[in-house]
């Protein structure tokens, strides 16, 4: 019986880049040397490194005036890094408050004196709909915070806020690489790779040269510019994750790039989206328009039904459905990586689970 991992990160890779992992984990580029050995300052690394970058800049069209840097500490450390490499002129940034990530990135910037404008806030819908912008930005921020997909509560930014002159700095951890963006609408751009780009151990920032370079006595492992002129190497990168993710970023070029992905994607979530509609038992409760492709909430509204539908979904090797613990209910995330098989096998196991409880439960 085939498996399928639904996990919102963690979260399934490619099985052809596992493949290569596997195969190429004793000895790579038959030196002898297995790549969680070599040195991170030898010619063999050098390559993947360089290599990696230079598949994200073609796959993204990153222009030449954008830094990609390679950090450890996940999305999570951008959150603090972000305010102290760019809120520099006036300590003061606006924030789009559309979920937990955006609340906990609002509290980190004000651990680092940093004031934070809640320039919207889905809040009173429950975060069941995006926050938008109701009128001009004040043009005395440093930036705008965005969180264009949100993991925990399935919403997903595809029309971008206007800000105006301000950066918009955009954490991308859940959609990046799964939905394509202009990377010149925004000032920055970072993400933890595990969800759509490769294990769990590696941050990617992209970062707009002019935005960086004016904060004074950082910690170094905090500092773009220091990062930048090192070129990612300051320390010891997570060498692993960064192989790995230039595999999975060389499977995207093979699979066709950004758009074919996000058209693969867009249809994943159709089937989906399709069967919860017209369900009688499930339900979304994502205003439609804005609806993540990479991560979809739903619910029985019965939690002891709920937690029968997750056992029983388990035994049929559909794995890791269970909801955020602050939404409850299930959670499919539906990355680069899941096939169409694995959503078609969810949406029969749905419908199977469906006929079998709902009478009950209307009745």
């Amino acid at each position: 019986m085939p498996t399928y991992n639904f996990s919102a990160g963690p979260a399934v890779m490619p099985k052809p880049v596992i493949d290569q992992i596997q195969a190429e984990l004793p000895s790579f580029q038959d030196s002898g040397m297995s790549i969680m050995e070599i040195s991170h300052r030898s010619q063999l690394f050098e390559q993947v490194i360089n290599d990696a970058e230079q598949d994200l800049r073609d796959l993204m069209q990153i222009p030449d005036n954008y830094r990609v840097l390679f950090f450890q500490g996940g999305g999570t450390l951008q959150f603090t890094a972000a305010p102290l490499n760019l809120a520099t002129a006036h300590h003061h940034i606006g924030l789009l408050d559309s979920g937990h990530w955006a609340s906990r990135a609002a509290d980190e910037a004000r651990r680092v004196a940093t004031q934070v404008d809640i320039l919207a806030t889905g809040a009173d819908n429950h975060f069941t709909a995006l926050p938008q912008l109701q009128g001009p930005v004040d043009q005395n921020l440093d930036y705008v915070h965005l969180t264009t997909n949100n993991t925990i509560e399935g919403t997903m930014y595809t029309k971008l806020p206007d800000t105006g002159h301000v950066p918009l700095v955009a954490d991308m951890s859940s959609n990046f690489l799964g939905q394509p963006y202009n990377v010149t609408d925004f000032g920055m751009i970072f993400a933890g790779a595990q969800k759509n780009l490769g294990p769990a151990g590696l941050t990617i920032v992209i970062v707009r040269d002019d935005l960086i370079g004016h904060a004074k006595d950082l910690p170094s492992m905090l500092d773009y510019q220091l990062f930048a002129e090192k070129q990612s190497m300051f320390n010891t990168p997570p060498v692993f994750a960064i192989y790995a993710a230039g595999l999975v970023l060389k499977w995207l070029k093979a699979q066709g790039g950004l758009a074919a992905m996000a058209q693969r994607n867009q249809e994943k979530a159709a089937r989906l989206y399709d069967f919860l509609d017209q369900s009688q038992l499930f339900n979304n409760p994502v205003k439609h328009s804005d609806r993540s492709t990479m991560n979809v909430p739903f619910m029985t509204g019965d939690p002891a039904l709920d937690a029968q539908f997750i056992a029983g979904a388990t035994d049929q090797g559909l794995l890791n459905l269970k909801g955020h613990r602050l939404v409850g209910g299930m959670r499919a995330s539906l990355y680069n990586a899941m096939p169409l098989a694995g959503v078609d096998a969810l949406v029969d196991y749905l419908a199977t689970f469906e006929a079998t409880h709902a009478k009950g439960v209307l009745n």
